[in-house]
């Protein structure tokens, strides 16, 4: 059944089941993938093919050409890149079919979006914690993104979903809990995971100078846009990863500012749990 006609493209009802679809899986893949360095890439991949589009469409055989060979194995290399991603993604999805949810599929509607309250998070909990750790010489690393739950990453630890307090964080890091070696993810004001593993940095210049806790907290930040507390177990002091930087020599003051001004946007946000 026909509904209506652009120029030549005819649109049945079919057609815009089709599109709505199509939007829905596009829109899952960025919420999933925002933030990270997947997402980073995929915007690369995207670039590069409108490039070769660009290109072709302005008659120019050798560019053409080597965009056109580039974009063959344009598939294969989106597996190769993302294959762990790509398992994650259908494990997430296997995890949060239709089926399994007692929700309904109208929930993307516009109708059905909630608002959710503005949040800030506990920084002065989280900086606490931090403080008494290094003053016990006890190593942690509390990842905190800003535009993504880095669920991909949290999968690889414990998921915790908690309030955040002093006391479960000293308890995640304790040297005898089986969670103290891998990192935190805060998310939403809330402890979202613990025991995640990071990628590592493998800039040469900083691999000597710093130990694995550090190399991975400014990993993850070359990675993404999240900023990260590391404590030094050696040291006993607190640094701040941000952007594959790490900042030192900072007092509890100067931290709790750093994490307000970088986190200023937390408001009021339109909501809605598909996923």
């Amino acid at each position: 059944m026909e509904i209506f006609n652009f120029y030549d493209w005819k649109f049945t009802l079919v057609n815009c089941i089709d599109v709505l679809l199509v939007i829905g899986i596009l829109h899952q893949l960025y919420r999933l993938l925002k933030g990270s360095l997947a997402f980073n890439m995929l915007i690369g991949l995207i670039t590069i093919y409108i490039f070769w589009l660009v290109v072709k469409y302005f008659k120019m055989p050798l560019l053409e050409w080597t965009l056109g060979e580039f974009t063959k194995v344009g598939f294969l290399a989106i597996l190769i890149v993302f294959q762990q991603e790509i398992r994650k993604f259908l494990l997430i999805v296997g995890k949060r079919s239709f089926l399994a949810e007692k929700k309904s599929i109208f929930r993307f509607l516009p109708w059905n979006w909630k608002i959710e309250k503005s949040f800030h998070t506990d920084f002065e909990e989280i900086v606490d914690a931090c403080e008494f750790l290094a003053e016990t010489h006890q190593g942690a690393i509390i990842v905190m993104p800003k535009t993504s739950e880095m669920k991909f990453i949290g999968t690889s630890g414990e998921i915790i979903d908690a309030h955040i307090t002093k006391r479960l964080l000293i308890s995640i890091f304790n040297k005898y809990s089986p969670l103290h070696d891998g990192a935190v993810i805060i998310a939403s004001s809330k402890i979202k995971a613990a025991n995640a593993v990071l990628p590592v940095s493998d800039n040469p210049d900083i691999q000597n100078k710093y130990g694995l806790r550090h190399l991975s907290a400014i990993g993850i930040t070359e990675q993404t846009d999240a900023i990260v507390l590391v404590v030094s177990e050696e040291k006993g002091t607190v640094a701040i990863a941000k952007e594959g930087k790490l900042i030192e020599h900072l007092n509890r003051i100067q931290i709790i500012q750093f994490l307000n001004k970088e986190f200023a946007n937390e408001m009021v946000s339109v909501k809605n749990d598909i996923l």
